[in-house]
Formats: C-alpha cells, structure tokens, sequence
C-alpha cells in the first residue's frame, strides 16, 4: 500500500465554470508508461504537443494540449503532468474521469495497474507536494495561496516577493547568523579551561545586537505584509442618524447602503472592503446604537455589539449638528463607555465628527472632521486609519506574511531580547544564553517549515484550491 503522500494525485486545476481553456493535472512517480496508455503516444519534455484526447472507443473527447514535465524538474518534484482542453466543467469532468478510467486498467503485457492508487488531490495538494520535494520552503507556498487571494495589486506585488524567496532568505539569513553565535556560546561552555575568551574575542555583543537591529527590520516589513495580506476591519459605530451608512457610501464610492432620514434604517451591519494605498479595508457600517423596543432593531444593535467585539479599529461617528443636545451627549457617552470596557486597549477608537458641511460649530472637537455628504475630511480619515493600524507608506521590499510568520518573529525577539540580559549579566549565565538561541533558532525555522508539525501542515494546506 502506498504512502498517501506517494500516491500520484490528479485533480483540474483551473477555477469551476465556463473558460477558454481548463487545465487537468496529475502528479506522481513514473509517469512515463500512464502518459503513453493516456494518450497513445510518448511526449518529449517540457514540450506542449497538439493532439486528441481520446476515450476508451478512440473517439476524441477535445483536442488540445499535453505537456510532460519529468521529475525532478516540475513543480512537484514529481512527474506532472498537464491536459490543456477546451474550458467547460463537461469536457474537463469527462478528462479527469478518463485518467482515472486509464490508471486503474492494467498492462496487456506485465499484468500490472497502470498507475496504481491514482486519486482526486485534495485542496493544495500539489503544493504540499512541492515543499515535501524540497522545491519550495512554507512561506513560499503560502505565498502562492496569498497571491491567488490577492485583493489589492499591493498585495498581489507582496505575495510574489514571498514567492520568489525574499523572505525566505531573510529569514534563512537571520537563522544563520543566529547559528554562529550559538556555535560560540557552546564552544565556550565546551572548553571553559580554556584562556581564550570565545566569546569577547568574537564580539558576541556585537553579532546579537547585530542579530535584534536585522530582526527588528524584518518583523517590520513581515508586519507590513500582515496587513497587506489579511487587511483591517473597521467599524462605524455611533448613534441613529449620525450618517453611518454615508460614511460607508462615501468611503466605498458606491450606494451599498440605504440612507433616509428615518433613524434606525440600518437594521444588519453592511461590510464592503475598500483599500488605501493597496492595504484592504474591510468597512462595517451597523445599526445606530440607542435604547429601543423593536425586536427587529434589537437584533441589528446586538450585532452592531459583535462587530465591535472583533473590530481591529472603531471609528466612532458623532453628528456634529446635535453636539449641544443633551439626550446625544449622554448617548455617546453611554456608548463610549460601553466601546471601553468591550474592547481590547491596542484596539484604536477613532473619534470622527460628521456633517461639517452644515454647521460651523467643528473647531472645538478633537478627531476628524468630515462630511460624508461632500467628502470633506475623507482624506484625513484614510491617512488616519493607516496611521493606528501601522502601516507605514513607501516601505520597500514589503512582502507577504501571515499571523503566525509574526507570532513566530516576536517570539524570536523575546529569545533575543532574554539572550542579551543573560549576556550582559555580571555573571554571564551561558547555559541560558544558549537555550534562549536555540529557541530563538526554532521559532524562526518555523517559519520556512524546517521544523513544523503536521497537523499545522494540514491547516495550512486545506486552505487551498483544489488543483494547486
């Protein structure tokens, strides 16, 4: 029986509906005897050949073209091979059907399958085959399922620096670095009779400073590419009537929500992504929070609640035309109170005032000014919500990262920053010196996949298309 990560694998590889041309793949050992069964003739590679693509009777099912790729140059490591047909689900199913129908018959001559345990791949299959092989460390295969999700050309630019090494040898780098100085340390608690003093000879000060200053640049691009990579999610939040749903309308450039003057329109939150300066921006536009008897109301208010619950920054909306009012100044406090205790404290509130534009009552309030009516103020606001998420405009060699690349990158910092006092320590405490490298050096092989367990693998594979 074999591995299930040896057995050849076949799946179509191009998204589901109606296109020009489809795509069916198949990945495995010696293919060399299935291409010849499949298509009744051998293909030379790395060459696309025109030809039929025929069923059990000889009757072509499509014409189109066959390309081999012989192992170990493919990009599963495998032999792969690729049938370029007409794009319709009919003709790619009956393909896939027939490589399935061709792998299970057996040779006239040596009696055997001919390729045996053939199967439908799972979703990213193909790529874990390709960082199994060795033909792609982890953050490089991430990086193919971030740039296929791409929302943002920036992100798509990002996703492709990751995808041709650029973190990856940053990060292999930093490793490396890290390694000479625990080879260091361990010569020094492996020879202590020696005079020589390993460690001051070799500025092991100096190689760790060294060490934290390329780290700290790193962890930032790698934040950068964060949110590049997942965006932010920001909700408006603030009383009936303070113009939510047009700061929605305004931000977007489009009528996505429904705007009257009666309070309590809003009834569901409203969400559509926005991006500024290539960082996406999921807005939530949600009820207007106040006491109410209307269970329909109700319902939208405590999903208002729950949006705020997970938001990454708030922007809470006040009516500059009511800020003298007492009952609305009692409301916002009411639910500034309530933002405070319901939030975490990294998570920003940002204070907007709205309808500038209608009273000239705006210079005493801190925040920002806008009108969502005439887009005054817009500007600011964007430039604001960059500036407490963090980003950080024009950053050069910005590449794609994951939640976990940072977890993992502020976990090597604390090592570091641990390493150093024990380090500077009067009496050098070496042995913990030592241990807090090699958890720094662990961490960081996480990233690539140098040290990973399978079941995190397993998630991070199952996320992808099926096909690549």
């Amino acid at each position: 029986m074999l591995n299930r990560n040896s057995q050849p694998i076949v799946a179509i590889a191009t998204a589901p509906g109606r296109g020009a041309v489809g795509i069916v793949r198949i990945s495995g050992k010696n293919l060399g005897p299935f291409v010849h069964h499949l298509l009744g003739r051998t293909l030379l590679a790395r060459e696309a050949t025109y030809l039929p693509f025929c069923d059990r009777q000889g009757v072509a099912l499509d014409h189109g073209l066959a390309l081999y790729f012989p192992a170990p140059h493919s990009f599963t490591g495998e032999d792969v091979l690729e049938l370029q047909a007409h794009g319709g689900p009919v003709v790619l199913q009956l393909l896939l059907a027939r490589c399935l129908e061709v792998a299970a018959q057996h040779d006239p001559v040596g009696g055997a399958v001919c390729l045996d345990g053939l199967r439908i791949a799972q979703p990213g299959e193909f790529t874990q085959r390709a960082f199994l092989n060795d033909k792609i460390d982890l953050a490089q295969a991430e990086a193919i399922a971030d740039l296929i999700d791409a929302s943002t050309e920036a992100a798509a630019r990002s996703a492709t620096q990751s995808l041709s090494g650029v973190f990856s040898r940053e990060i292999n780098a930093l490793r490396d670095a890290l390694i000479h100085l625990r080879m260091l340390v361990e010569a020094t608690l492996d020879f202590p009779e020696e005079e020589i003093d390993f460690l001051q000879k070799a500025d092991a000060q100096g190689q760790l400073h060294r060490l934290q200053q390329t780290l700290h640049t790193i962890l930032q691009k790698a934040t950068q590419g964060a949110l590049l990579r997942e965006g932010i999610t920001v909700v408006i939040a603030g009383q009936p009537n303070a113009g939510k749903s047009s700061l929605l309308n305004a931000l977007a450039g489009a009528e996505l929500a429904i705007v009257t003057p009666v309070a309590g329109t809003t009834r569901d939150k409203v969400q559509q992504t926005i991006q500024i300066e290539g960082v996406p921006i999921h807005v939530v536009d949600t009820a207007g929070l106040r006491a109410s008897d209307d269970q329909v109301e109700l319902i939208g208010i405590a999903r208002a609640w729950e949006a705020i619950e997970t938001a990454d920054a708030v922007l809470f909306l006040h009516d500059l035309t009511r800020k003298h009012a007492i009952d609305y100044i009692a409301g916002d406090a009411h639910i500034a109170s309530a933002i405070g205790q319901k939030l975490d404290a990294n998570v920003p509130v940002i204070d907007v005032w709205n309808k500038v534009d209608a009273t000239a009552a705006a210079d005493a309030n801190t925040g920002v000014m806008l009108s969502a009516k005439t887009g005054q103020g817009l500007d600011m606001l964007r430039r604001r919500l960059l500036e407490v998420v963090g980003w950080q405009a024009g950053t050069d060699g910005v590449y794609t990262a994951r939640a976990r690349h940072v977890q993992a990158l502020r976990r090597v910092e604390s090592h570091l920053t641990q390493a150093a006092a024990h380090l500077s320590a009067r009496d050098q405490l070496l042995d913990l010196l030592a241990e807090e490298l090699r958890l720094g050096q662990h961490a960081l092989s996480e990233i690539t996949g140098e040290f990973t367990s399978d079941d995190l693998l397993g998630v991070i594979f199952s996320k992808f298309c099926i096909g690549k």
